[in-house]
């Protein structure tokens, strides 16, 4: 009854959604801290860290070079660098970023690929039920947002963790502080709702870009984008966290579907 690593993938529909739900829970890959450079598995799930390289490049630029820049995402690139770096990465070459690339060509870079993607980061289907969450208050807008969040593909929910992480990175140094020398660090200005209005449109998509009436947005919608993605970059640590109570009943549901798969996660635990 044992499963090899390369075939517990190969389950069907039914147990692999239940894998996937999982895939959150994994405080490990949650903490900034965490020791670089090395690639650990998650803690129960075998589907592996799934993030874009462009996605976490151009994230990992800007926490380096950028959060110190003023009016970052606002200020002009140059469209043939950032038209040049896309080609790179498109053509799967190994693109190494470094402090000799412009800031504002990196951010235009990462805001041109969640805008372009076939399938927006948060998926089509699921924009009017994330909408839904921005007239809802408190402790009830939170539980439905994660269990939303839940039924993201695992590849979307770790992208969109990476970037709500990197996105709170950044309104951390919005305001302008002092170093211990009381030197002045200058602010990059974007606070979170500013974030949220830059990103917003980006990750939450009515239309495919290109389709008549994309970018197209009433005020309320608009308006409920711009707040759903501030609860997302406020709260993600806790969204994308899942509870002890419900992992059990995943695990619960599993030993009675697929005994085997339970086994392989506890010797993996």
């Amino acid at each position: 009854g044992a499963m090899s690593v390369d075939s517990i993938t190969d389950l069907s529909d039914n147990a692999s959604k239940l894998l996937e739900a999982l895939q959150l829970s994994h405080p490990h890959e949650l903490d900034p801290r965490r020791s670089r450079g090395k690639k650990k598995p998650l803690s129960l799930n075998p589907i592996t860290w799934q993030v874009p390289r462009i996605v976490d490049r151009c994230c990992t630029h800007l926490e380096t070079h950028g959060l110190q820049t003023v009016g970052i995402f606002r200020v002009g690139s140059s469209k043939k660098r950032v038209q040049q770096l896309r080609e790179e990465f498109d053509r799967g070459l190994d693109v190494f970023l470094d402090e000799h690339q412009s800031v504002h060509d990196v951010a235009a870079l990462l805001k041109e690929f969640l805008r372009d993607m076939p399938n927006s980061l948060i998926p089509r289907e699921l924009y009017g039920a994330f909408l839904s969450t921005a007239t809802m208050e408190g402790p009830a807008q939170l539980d439905t947002l994660q269990l939303l969040l839940f039924l993201l593909p695992p590849c979307h929910s770790d992208t969109l963790l990476r970037l709500l992480r990197f996105l709170a990175e950044v309104a951390r140094h919005a305001e302008s502080s002092c170093d211990p020398e009381g030197h002045e660090i200058p602010g990059n200005k974007m606070t979170v709702s500013n974030l949220a209005i830059v990103f917003g449109p980006n990750i939450l998509q009515k239309e495919k870009p290109g389709e008549k009436d994309a970018g197209a947005l009433n005020f309320e919608d608009s308006a409920a984008i711009i707040l759903v993605l501030q609860r997302l970059i406020e709260h993600h640590h806790s969204l994308f966290m899942v509870s002890p109570e419900m992992q059990c009943d995943v695990l619960r549901r599993l030993f009675q579907t697929d005994p085997d798969v339970i086994e392989y996660l506890l010797r993996r635990k």
